[in-house]
């Protein structure tokens, strides 16, 4: 096994693991306890780690593309107790990206901190691997808060979506959640150059991250 999935590995669980929290916390403070109740504002994987999409997922296309990729069981939400409907359920879901982007921003920050380090210790091999996993946690970071933008229920995105859409058409919209993952699914396994398309702006980004960390470090 590749010694950057086993790198890579323990920083996607990490980052879907918060933005789940991040779910619960913000549905929390907007009146909806169910998150709570059921132990999901914790940092515990066990409570939020999903079979398909944080286990079988990320080994087939590390398998079969060297790409890992995944999220994991989404927070329940009970809208009903929101006190502001509309508003607190886009809080709810722009909270998940909020989380992965403010990630992003400080494995960024701890890669310019270790990157100086790696120099003043003549490039100590363990740095090197803090650098390899800072450098996976800004991209899968990334990744992560793009993908969740996709309007495809039960994405986040789709929970902006469906406020802009008239109630009616909204409802059988919201409906489409339950088949949400198996759409992704064969997206991603039957059209793999759909995600090529929609993460190339993450790419661009990388470049970009890769040449001011040049010039910082």
């Amino acid at each position: 096994m590749n010694s950057d999935f086993l790198i890579l590995l323990p920083v996607l669980l990490f980052s879907v693991v918060v933005h789940e929290v991040a779910h619960a916390w913000v549905a929390l403070r907007e009146g909806d306890d169910t998150a709570q109740k059921l132990g999901r504002i914790t940092m515990n994987p066990v409570s939020h780690l999903d079979v398909v999409g944080s286990v079988v997922v990320p080994l087939v296309l590390y398998y079969t593309s060297g790409f890992v990729f995944g999220w994991a069981k989404p927070v329940p939400i009970d809208p009903r107790n929101f006190r502001t409907p509309h508003a607190s359920d886009i809080k709810v879901s722009l909270a998940g990206i909020a989380s992965n982007i403010l990630l992003a921003v400080g494995f960024t920050v701890l890669y310019v901190i270790f990157g100086k380090l790696q120099v003043a210790l003549d490039g100590l091999a363990v740095v090197g691997v803090v650098l390899r996993m800072c450098f996976f946690g800004v991209f899968i970071n990334l990744l992560l808060a793009l993908f969740n933008l996709i309007p495809i229920p039960p994405l986040d995105g789709s929970h902006v979506m469906v406020h802009m859409l008239p109630e009616k058409l909204g409802l059988r919209y919201r409906k489409l959640g339950g088949y949400g993952i198996l759409v992704l699914m064969g997206i991603m396994f039957l059209v793999p150059s759909f995600f090529a398309v929609v993460f190339r702006p993450v790419f661009v980004i990388m470049d970009w991250w890769n040449a001011l960390m040049y010039l910082w470090i």
